[in-house]
């Protein structure tokens, strides 16, 4: 370890550990660029045992910039499909703004698309300009929320995995235009026959959509199991009291915008995802952003979320080396030592 800290010493470059593992630059005047190499064998040593690291203090990279740093590390980055919040392409070259809700709502943790068969492995936040108060983006350990799950719970889910149900549109939610980045009905129909999603085409026009899902995951290189879903986001618990009530006396629970069950269609319980909250509650860590900082993820094994902000705030990502569920069950490998 310490040719570590002096390799990375000599690049002008300090380490902290904590999680998130942060990476500093000792002269705001370095970029990242220039510190590649050195940043490249971090996170070949230590994002998949860390599962977040932060770089800050250097040279602010502008949006191109990050945009190259994140392509940089060798995997062509992802556009946006299928996605379940709206989002607005920044670049055109798979850059994006984080989440646009309200600056009032805080965004609670997940893992990016694991409310689907397919997601990132990788992610990255670059903050363009920190808010005047909150906007942070806390963070979790995905697996340490796995093992704090009782275990029954977490072998409830597991076993019967998850059904997410998506009503598209009408005022209530992401029009299936954006969602699947085309007007077109039959390239809706074809991405769905490929992702083994089913569809339907209601008699107003609209679509929706049901898919059977992970509740658990198993990381690909290094065994862990990970607590990977948006179930507690999907569910119509998830909305307040009164938003629940309105929706279900004028659209009724089918016409949702957004719901979840287990995978088998049956009911799940507002108890249990209760206790899932109050884990990801437990396991947040916050951090203050600084304008300039990158953050960078194993997506499967770090969590992210938003806190409410007022003032101007810019953070945008960017996503790379896409996974499926079926890949990882063909390749599954050791479970981890210490699961």
């Amino acid at each position: 370890m310490d040719a570590v800290i002096e390799q990375a010493e000599a690049a002008g470059l300090s380490l902290r550990e904590g999680f998130p593992l942060t990476v500093q630059a000792t002269d705001r005047q370095r970029g990242l660029e220039q510190a590649f190499s050195v940043i490249r064998d971090q996170v070949d040593r230590r994002l998949e045992r860390d599962g977040a690291i932060l770089f800050s203090g250097f040279a602010d990279p502008g949006v191109e910039g990050f945009q190259a740093f994140a392509a940089a590390f060798g995997h062509p980055l992802l556009s946006y499909e299928f996605g379940s919040t709206p989002r607005s392409q920044v670049t055109g070259g798979g850059v994006y703004t984080s989440t646009e809700y309200p600056a009032h709502h805080s965004i609670p943790l997940h893992n990016e698309q694991a409310y689907t068969t397919e997601w990132p492995m990788r992610i990255w936040f670059y903050c363009a300009r920190a808010a005047d108060e909150g906007g942070e983006t806390p963070i979790a350990d995905s697996r340490r929320v796995y093992r704090r799950i009782d275990p029954a719970l977490r072998r409830r889910f597991e076993e019967k995995g998850l059904r997410y149900v998506r009503n598209y549109g009408n005022g209530l939610d992401v029009d299936w235009q954006q969602v699947f980045n085309s007007d077109d009905p039959a390239a809706v129909e074809a991405y769905c026959r490929r992702h083994r999603i089913d569809w339907v085409w209601k008699d107003d026009g609209t679509l929706r959509t049901s898919q059977r899902c992970q509740a658990v995951a198993r990381h690909p290189r290094t065994g862990d199991r990970v607590w990977f879903n948006q179930a507690h986001l999907f569910h119509v618990s998830a909305l307040d009291p009164e938003m629940q009530e309105v929706l279900l006396e004028t659209v009724g629970e089918a016409d949702l915008p957004r719901n979840v069950y287990y995978g088998d269609g049956t009911p799940l319980e507002s108890s249990a995802l209760d206790v899932i909250r109050g884990v990801l509650d437990e396991s947040r860590i916050v951090f203050p952003w600084q304008t300039g900082d990158v953050l960078m993820l194993d997506n499967m094994l770090t969590a992210h979320a938003r806190q409410p902000f007022r003032g101007p705030r810019k953070v945008v990502v960017a996503m790379a080396e896409g996974v499926s569920l079926e890949s990882l069950e063909q390749t599954a490998i050791p479970e981890a030592a210490h699961d």
